[in-house]
């Protein structure tokens, strides 16, 4: 509910917008009010592709980074740390005035008392489960917040803070690069290829030609950029449930997402299976880990003609499916 505890900032708790000069929106999702901003002034600033479609459809200007003045930046707190901390201070050494904004459960009380260890707070506007407070620009301030360069995590793979598994390989991603076959096949594609890791497993497969890496967070795919020099792997900043390629792929593997900040969402998981079976050629095949408990079987079933439980334990389940229907997505 950012637009409703901002229409109150504005509206009784003495907040002002600047009559002149670029409003920076760091990271919102999609759902979040931003009617109370001037949108000719205004500039999304978000690397998640989807909610990047959504404001640009708004008629936002949207980009994936911003590194010009502002005259106020609206942070929205995301569920990682680093991520939301490096906003703040990006926001703080370029914008008069910064307002944070987020839910308890994104961690907004915490992020609350170490920004007032900083800098003299306006607010809080407590609403809606969430709170909203801002505090004047400081270059100084926030600067150990600073985003982070790139972590080495294995030899020749590096993260960025933020991104899923940034501290190292994921366990499921690596259960499931274990279980692949000896051939996949020409043309293959990792959907939520995150910052590439099951994509450098494939590219070592027999007879791969292309690994279509496609990824919806635009600083793991500039990892998964960094991470694989071979001219067969193809990325793709795009939302996986609606990629489509030029020609159907003999084979999808993936470890799919089942989460929007902490709300888990097994549809997002079924969306991906849909997915997969429509970019599959006839003869294609799915290879897909999930958790233990995420409900993936009956859309499996509805989706292929053929599903296998190839192994599994107590944390997860490989699945490998084959005979798309034609009526998948």
């Amino acid at each position: 509910m950012t637009g409703l505890r901002l229409s109150l900032a504005l509206d009784e708790f003495g907040l002002s917008l600047p009559e002149a000069g670029a409003i920076v929106i760091r990271n919102p999702v999609q759902g979040a009010d931003l009617s109370a901003l001037p949108r000719d002034r205004s500039v999304v600033v978000t690397g998640f592709q989807p909610d990047f479609t959504h404001f640009e459809q708004q008629g936002f200007r949207c980009v994936t980074e911003w590194d010009e003045p502002a005259a106020l930046t609206l942070v929205c707190l995301s569920r990682a740390k680093d991520k939301t901390r490096a906003a703040i201070a990006r926001a703080s050494a370029q914008s008069g005035v910064v307002v944070v904004d987020g839910v308890k459960t994104d961690g907004v009380d915490a992020v609350l008392r170490d920004c007032r260890k900083r800098a003299d707070l306006s607010g809080p506007v407590n609403k809606a489960h969430g709170k909203l407070f801002w505090f004047a620009g400081d270059a100084t301030a926030f600067a150990d917040w600073a985003a982070q360069g790139p972590r080495e995590v294995a030899p020749g793979l590096t993260t960025l803070p933020g991104v899923f598994s940034a501290d190292g390989i994921d366990p499921a991603s690596e259960a499931l690069a274990k279980a692949l076959p000896a051939k996949l096949g020409r043309d293959v594609a990792d959907l939520g290829a995150g910052w590439g890791y099951l994509s450098s497993r494939i590219l070592q497969i027999e007879g791969i030609e292309t690994v279509h890496l496609v990824e919806a967070e635009h600083d793991a795919l500039a990892c998964a950029r960094r991470n694989l020099d071979d001219a067969r792997a193809q990325f793709h900043w795009q939302d996986a449930r609606n990629w489509t390629p030029e020609a159907r792929l003999d084979a999808v593997v993936m470890n799919p997402p089942f989460h929007t900040g902490r709300t888990a969402e097994p549809e997002l998981g079924r969306d991906f299976i849909r997915a997969a079976a429509r970019l599959l050629k006839p003869s294609g095949q799915l290879w897909m880990v999930a958790n233990r408990h995420l409900p993936y079987e009956t859309t499996l079933g509805s989706c292929f003609g053929d599903v296998t439980l190839v192994t599994g334990d107590n944390r997860f389940k490989i699945f490998h499916a084959r005979r798309p229907s034609r009526q998948a997505g």
